[in-house]
């Protein structure tokens, strides 16, 4: 049986390029640039004032002026306004250009302002005080924001700083989610006694959304000629198949054989792991991929968290995350000779370590746990006793 880390390495050794497309910045949240955002000028453009105040030149507090005559108001936009004497000072406001005539910016905590004339009520007046030096963050075309990078509301911000108004992207493959079995019905129906509702192809697609797929949905009943037409079509118009339930040893789960009969590449079959053994990994040709995860909802949640979604980021250049850890709040025991993925919460002590909590459920079937968690905890398959204070690897899912 495949193992987890044959499994994963056997999953990015099937990481494809699908290109890039340009989009409007504004929808390109979630996506992955393809491009360097470089600055069209000096960040900040000009010397900017960060406070509320006025504006002076530094030599006239040297000379002993502490009270200065209100020459105007310039507020954040307006055409900057000249001093022409040493006790003249501007009324300034937080983004205004500094002129070129002053040089310091002192806030009305520190003054006392009366009939036009502004006086210093502090001492410790430094040149150059309450000034952003204009390109003190970047120089004209300096690298704000380089190529690989996840487009997160902050890149947005740079995008739009910058005039750039369309961003080239990784293209994200094309995803459709399908799930199997006549017991499923649609979610605004009412399920007789014996048949559940299709709840997890919208968990899918729901995670998916989160990182900037939006994948197509198809239900697939107990019928072999009708999966394998469906497959056939799904082989031919999508870059991925993430399929949900149909690959066990059941007499009507036909999904395998039905990709046999295609000629697609089983890569694998059956993990040792739990939740997720009976995983189906392969591929179709050199058009698409096909991870069909068990039908149980934990498990396909799981295994699209660790397998997939490890797959995409790898597959969009996203530079590879640091594994996170948390220690074991209690003793727990885990007998067959699977790798283990544990419902935890996740909580932090005085010590900054970070704590994961069991919550155990009743199997893989049970997805109602999955809202009251927040992450797997992985227990390796070569033991089955595990000491509160361990420290074990975590995939977070909130």
């Amino acid at each position: 049986m495949t193992t987890v880390e044959q499994a994963e390495k056997l999953i990015l050794a099937q990481v494809k390029d699908y290109g890039d497309e340009t989009v409007p910045f504004e929808q390109a949240l979630g996506k992955v640039l393809a491009e360097p955002i470089k600055a069209d000028r000096d960040l900040p453009p000009f010397n900017r004032v960060t406070m509320d105040g006025i504006a002076i030149k530094y030599q006239a507090v040297e000379n002993g002026i502490c009270t200065f005559h209100i020459k105007a108001t310039q507020a954040a936009g307006d055409v900057p306004v000249e001093i022409t004497d040493s006790n003249e000072c501007i009324e300034i406001m937080t983004g205004a250009v500094l002129p070129s005539s002053v040089n310091t910016v002192i806030r009305y905590e520190d003054l006392e302002m009366r009939a036009g004339l502004a006086s210093i009520k502090v001492e410790g007046i430094k040149q150059g005080q309450n000034i952003h030096v204009q390109g003190a963050d970047k120089k004209q075309h300096e690298v704000l924001a380089a190529s690989g990078q996840l487009v997160t509301p902050a890149i947005i911000s740079l995008a739009a700083s910058v005039g750039k108004t369309h961003l080239l992207v990784k293209k994200m493959p094309k995803v459709v989610i399908i799930s199997s079995g006549d017991e499923l019905v649609d979610v605004h129906e009412t399920p007789s006694p014996y048949q559940i509702r299709k709840s997890n192809s919208y968990t899918v697609k729901a995670v998916l959304q989160q990182h900037g797929l939006q994948p197509d949905i198809l239900h697939i009943p107990d019928d072999p000629e009708i999966t394998k037409a469906q497959i056939q079509q799904c082989l031919l118009n999508y870059d991925v198949l993430l399929l949900s339930g149909g690959i066990s040893m059941g007499k009507f789960d036909y999904i395998p054989q039905a990709l046999e009969d295609l000629q697609a590449e089983k890569i694998f079959h059956k993990v040792a792991q739990r939740p997720g053994k009976p995983f189906w990994f392969g591929r179709y040709q050199d058009k698409a991929l096909v991870f069909a995860f068990p039908g149980n909802p934990v498990a396909t949640f799981m295994c699209l968290h660790r397998y997939f979604l490890t797959w995409l980021n790898t597959t969009l250049g996203l530079a590879e995350q640091s594994p996170v850890y948390a220690v074991l709040a209690k003793d727990f025991k885990f007998q067959p000779p699977l790798q283990y993925y544990l419902q935890v919460k996740l909580n932090s002590n005085l010590q900054g370590q970070l704590i994961a909590s069991p919550v155990e459920g009743n199997g893989s079937g049970d997805f109602a746990n999955l809202a009251d968690t927040e992450a797997f905890l992985e227990l390796p398959m070569e033991r089955d006793d595990f000491k509160q204070g361990e420290v074990f690897r975590i995939w977070k899912f909130v």
